[in-house]
């Protein structure tokens, strides 16, 4: 499914789901540096448990018809503002019966969350693996962390663009995103540049449900990170388990190695999904 952003630039959605009417859909953000493609393992996994799947693709990698460099920059507000509202319109056009759960991994939890707090009617919950907030005291040797979102936006101006395919780290990366980015690691709060709306407001008063996944030997998302992230949401109801190497038949339970062997997250997925359905049918039922 090709989409046009309402900036005019294009990128390509993959849909995963099984044939017949679509009533479960989620909505799937990649991490830092990572194309859809690389999710369609959890896609089909998913999709035989019952639920469709949409991976986005992020402004400037795989499919996008962008690429960051000196003179062509992005941050967070083309991502939630131009890209992400432009491909939920296509699929809610494409699926209009269909329940929407926004999800992602790592920087796509995130961004998923402030765009549910932006828009709290466009999702029914929200799904995060291995994600928290990028703050750098909630990290162990936080220092270092702390002193990467100080380098990294450097590097980004003096480049024109995050190498992150040299360094290591995420992929080519536009100066916006990493300024946004780093901004919100070093101070604790969310906010993007260009976008008026205070995101920690908006998210001290989501009131959605939340599935939080946690890998067990993720030193890119720990505990404590996902707890300053859901802390921000008072009012969501918020479910957390964490993901052992046992679950993934012996593969490292860390940041990246889950996407080779997703079937008990997928199923951790689709059983909470269809969980959240079941109660939010029974309560419409005893609605007066």
């Amino acid at each position: 499914m090709s989409v046009s952003a309402f900036d005019g630039a294009r990128f390509d959605l993959l849909c995963v789901h099984r044939p017949g009417p679509v009533r479960q859909l989620l909505y799937w953000m990649p991490a830092m540096g990572v194309s859809a493609r690389q999710y369609l393992p959890l896609a089909q996994a998913l999709a035989r448990r019952g639920v469709a799947v949409v991976l986005h693709e992020w402004r400037g990698i795989g499919s996008s018809d962008r690429r960051a460099g000196r003179h062509c920059d992005w941050g967070y507000r083309e991502l939630l503002a131009d890209d992400l509202p432009a491909a939920l319109a296509e699929v809610g056009r494409r699926w209009p019966q269909a329940a929407c759960w926004l999800g992602g991994h790592s920087l796509g939890g995130q961004l998923a969350t402030l765009y549910a707090a932006l828009h709290p009617a466009a999702c029914a919950g929200l799904v995060l693996v291995a994600s928290g907030a990028p703050y750098w005291p909630r990290f162990r040797r936080g220092w270092l962390v702390g002193l990467a979102y100080v380098v990294a936006p450097w590097l980004a101006a003096a480049v024109g663009y995050l190498p992150g395919r040299r360094i290591g780290f995420g992929g080519n990366e536009a100066r916006g995103v990493i300024a946004d980015w780093a901004r919100s690691g070093r101070s604790g709060r969310y906010a993007a540049r260009g976008m008026a709306p205070d995101f920690e407001q908006r998210l001290s008063s989501l009131h959605l449900p939340v599935l939080a996944l946690r890998l067990r030997d993720d030193w890119l998302g720990p505990q404590p990170s996902l707890d300053f992230l859901l802390g921000k949401m008072p009012q969501a109801h918020a479910d957390t388990d964490v993901i052992t190497p046992q679950d993934l038949d012996g593969t490292t339970a860390d940041h990246f190695h889950w996407m080779k062997t997703p079937a008990a997250i997928a199923r951790r997925i689709a059983s909470w999904i269809d969980a959240q359905d079941a109660a939010s049918t029974t309560a419409g039922a005893h609605a007066p």
